[in-house]
């Protein structure tokens, strides 16, 4: 059975799970899963960290050979850059290819190619999560030899990343917040000086995929260049952003990722022998400042701060319910988080009639084809469920489970997911997906 037959059964476990194998095993690259044969078929960091907690449930030791061959990539100064190339495919299986991206020109880099870029720091979770669903002597191996990878990765965001002084990472590219083209990113954007004509000298390998209309424009992808262009002009040095980089704005997923990582790693610390008391200090640290810096009482929710202006991006996105996987967050900001989850914007529910979109639902500029602009995805409900659990919002967490099962068994194991009808949309055999709903399948309800 494939993820495209998914269409039309009933929300059966034993089939579901059926249809998660098939499309992890067909997306397995010698040492790491592609997110898409299609659309992305090299190493992206955070998906890789997703996809190990799928492997987890099936093949533990793949799980480790993941998460080894994207740290293998690691940067001499601790990043863990967002695409690592596979050097058999083609120069223009993908854009921005290697060429463009020109890692060799910055000191530190790796031996192999990758971007400049990093992602969210979800991988110390999923280290922690695929050593507790397999706690054997191997595990803690290779959970020992990960374990500094992941703290220097912490340290690099912490230290080369903190512009605003605040103790909050900022990122210097839409990409870095795995939500490329949010309406989050809108006015910040709009300040960086591009043409969409641009793009003329390009080729852009996601719309030969996927229909043009549910992808960022050529405008937003020529700013997109225009940053990129902007940071490798100096090798992708992290001195001085704020004096020339055109994009700096503190994000609440990356930084709420990064207060979970330090939970994850105290966790790990006292499994492999180290002193887990600095990562709860730091934990403790980054939500403060996330609630300090990020949190609007006016809206109930956690908000961009654009560090070249100062202000607070208003856009209500998906982005602003991430913190509550901190489980430190103070009672307050919980609550109205909740509220706003649960209101018309978003839909969560106990029940849910529709799945949770990326973006507010009742928004003018809410857009339910395109992209991150509307479009329901699986790591972010699976994200915002762990932060109910924590919580204590069972009821709701069900819910959203119960959601995330059956927009798979409605529609297959897609990149993303219509936020209103749950069609498929994007790539049909994505791998992130399929890894979270393993993981959400072997929970009881």
């Amino acid at each position: 059975m494939t993820a495209g037959q998914a269409t039309g059964v009933a929300a059966d476990a034993g089939a579901l799970r059926a249809v998660a194998v098939a499309t992890l095993s067909a997306n397995w690259e010698h040492d790491h899963t592609v997110p898409s044969r299609t659309l992305y078929p090299h190493q992206w960091s955070w998906d890789s960290a997703f996809t190990a907690i799928g492997w987890s449930h099936l093949r533990p030791a793949r799980a480790w050979r993941e998460l080894a061959g994207l740290f293998r990539a690691q940067w001499g100064d601790g990043r863990v850059p967002h695409i690592v190339f596979n050097p058999a495919l083609p120069a223009g299986s993908y854009f921005p290819g290697p060429g463009f991206w020109d890692s060799a020109c910055a000191e530190g880099a790796p031996p192999a190619a990758t971007s400049g870029l990093v992602q969210p720091p979800v991988h110390a979770l999923a280290g922690w999560l695929a050593y507790r669903r397999d706690p054997c002597d191997a595990a803690r191996a290779a959970l020992g030899r990960l374990y500094p990878r992941l703290v220097a990765q912490q340290r690099y965001l912490a230290t080369h990343r903190d512009v605003g002084g605040g103790g909050l990472a900022c990122i210097v590219h839409p990409w870095e917040s795995g939500l490329d083209n949010s309406p989050a990113w809108d006015i910040p954007l709009a300040a960086v000086p591009a043409e969409a004509a641009v793009m003329r000298a390009y080729r852009r390998h996601d719309t030969a995929h996927t229909d043009a209309a549910h992808r960022p424009t050529d405008l937003d992808y020529a700013r997109y260049v225009a940053i990129v262009a902007a940071y490798r002009a100096v090798r992708y040095r992290d001195e001085r952003l704020a004096d020339r980089h055109p994009f700096l704005v503190e994000c609440p997923l990356l930084n709420a990722a990064a207060g979970e990582a330090e939970q994850a790693l105290a966790r790990i610390a006292g499994t492999v022998g180290a002193d887990p008391g600095p990562h709860r200090e730091r934990a403790a640290a980054i939500t403060e400042a996330v609630v300090d810096r990020l949190y609007d009482p006016a809206t109930g929710l956690f908000h961009p701060r654009d560090l070249r202006t100062g202000r607070l991006l208003p856009a209500r996105t998906a982005l602003g319910l991430m913190p509550l996987v901190l489980s430190g967050l103070p009672a307050r900001p919980v609550a109205t988080v909740v509220a706003e989850a649960c209101s018309p914007r978003f839909g969560l529910g106990a029940r849910m009639d529709r799945p949770l979109p990326s973006h507010d639902r009742t928004a003018a500029d809410f857009e339910p084809l395109r992209y991150w602009r509307g479009p329901s995805w699986l790591n972010l409900a699976w994200l915002l469920r762990r932060g109910l659990l924590a919580h204590g919002r069972a009821d709701l967490a069900a819910g959203l489970r119960r959601s995330m099962i059956d927009l798979v068994a409605r529609s297959g194991c897609h990149e993303y997911f219509h936020p209103d009808t749950g069609a498929g949309l994007g790539s049909p055999a994505f791998g992130w997906t399929a890894a979270l709903l393993l993981d959400v399948l072997a929970e009881r309800g």
